[in-house]
């Protein structure tokens, strides 16, 4: 075996893109991997210090949406440039937004899901960002992403994650299994 010093190394890592407006109304959007699922309800993301932390700041609101391997090139590229020198980044994505139903933030056309988001809370604020404690309000699924069941179908949405440790994106594969049920034949 070989050891390692700690590292972000916590697998797997959501590829999500975060939508907010800016003041001058233009719809910005960063790539964020460190996230997860709070409760029932809520995420929390680690945030630093970016323009979509001053639109959070501002609003308290904002979308998360899933990138894909059809959405990897604009979303990596929302990641690598910052919304402070480029101001209309979202142009260079060719992605369309209108108006979340819940919150005043962007949806962007291209993604099969996007959460719409509210801050809950701000957790150890300091000048190089915080984390963020946000309720979901509503979940939005484009209809070919629907499984016959009326419920979103994760493996026709070609999702992506991202690899810490080569700095990778991969995409998330098949099912191979099933939650809450193929560990009862070990009862």
């Amino acid at each position: 075996m070989k050891n390692f010093k700690p590292k972000p190394w916590l697998l797997t890592q959501p590829v999500l893109i975060i939508g907010t407006y800016n003041e001058d109304g233009t719809p910005n959007a960063m790539n964020a991997a460190w996230a997860g699922q709070w409760d029932m309800h809520d995420i929390m993301i680690s945030m630093g210090s970016h323009a979509t932390t001053d639109n959070l700041n501002r609003t308290g609101v904002f979308t998360v949406a899933f990138a894909t391997k059809e959405t990897l090139v604009a979303a990596d590229y929302v990641g690598i440039v910052s919304g402070r020198k480029e101001t209309d980044k979202i142009s260079h994505t060719g992605w369309k937004s209108v108006k979340g139903e819940f919150v005043d933030a962007p949806v962007f056309d291209c993604f099969p899901m996007t959460m719409e988001c509210r801050i809950k809370e701000k957790l150890y604020p300091s000048p190089t960002g915080y984390y963020i404690i946000a309720e979901i309000l509503n979940i939005t699924v484009k209809d070919e992403y629907l499984a016959s069941d009326g419920k979103p179908d994760v493996e026709k949405m070609n999702l992506i994650s991202f690899d810490p440790i080569h700095n990778n994106y991969l995409l998330l594969g098949e099912k191979v299994g099933n939650a809450f049920s193929d560990g009862q034949k070990l009862k």
